[in-house]
């Protein structure tokens, strides 16, 4: 996993270091606007925490922590995890986060849930990916339906979330219906 690399046009994806870990990873999972959605909230994050994490992850079988990165100097600017992987049904889930909120809205998630996607059923051979999202993240579930991921469910009242609860939307995509070009 150490040379793994994919690259796109604007974002590409690589292992997450711990040469990564640092204040700035650190201030996102600790951002309230960038942790909003994310289950990570729930906890405050320290150095030693992310390292800890990073290297569980580094370790981990059928787990892939990616860093997305700008490939013009490879700026670390969000992660991306595939996994776990079920070896037998051949099935991960696929979860990111964009950190850096000047890159919000650019098409930047969406990009990455492309190449990762790619790799998931490329490289790993995976048969289908799976996501959820807050019903109120409409971004996000934007981004992974522009990569031809389909709704699939709702799980009624599945978050609480800014003190009210919240369904959670699932969506998936499998292997044949997967295509690397341009957005639906």
């Amino acid at each position: 996993m150490a040379n793994l690399m994919v690259e796109g046009e604007r974002v590409s994806l690589r292992p997450v270091t711990l040469a990564d870990v640092g204040e700035r990873y650190r201030g996102w999972l600790n951002d309230p606007d960038v942790n909003r959605y994310l289950e990570t909230r729930f906890s405050v994050w320290t150095l030693d925490s992310i390292e800890g994490f990073v290297r569980s992850k580094r370790t981990a079988d059928g787990e892939f922590l990616l860093a997305i990165c700008l490939p013009a100097g490879g700026e670390h600017i969000g992660n991306l995890k595939i996994g776990p992987i079920n070896p037998h049904h051949r099935y991960a889930d696929l979860s990111l986060f964009i950190g850096e909120k000047q890159h919000w809205g650019r098409g930047l998630a969406t990009e990455a849930i492309r190449l990762a996607s790619g790799f998931a059923f490329g490289s790993l051979g995976l048969h289908k990916l799976e996501a959820g999202a807050y019903a109120a993240n409409a971004a996000s579930i934007r981004a992974f339906e522009r990569c031809g991921y389909k709704r699939e469910g709702l799980r009624r009242g599945h978050f609480m979330s800014d003190g009210r609860w919240t369904d959670m939307v699932l969506l998936g995509l499998l292997a044949e219906n997967f295509d690397s070009g341009t957005e639906e």
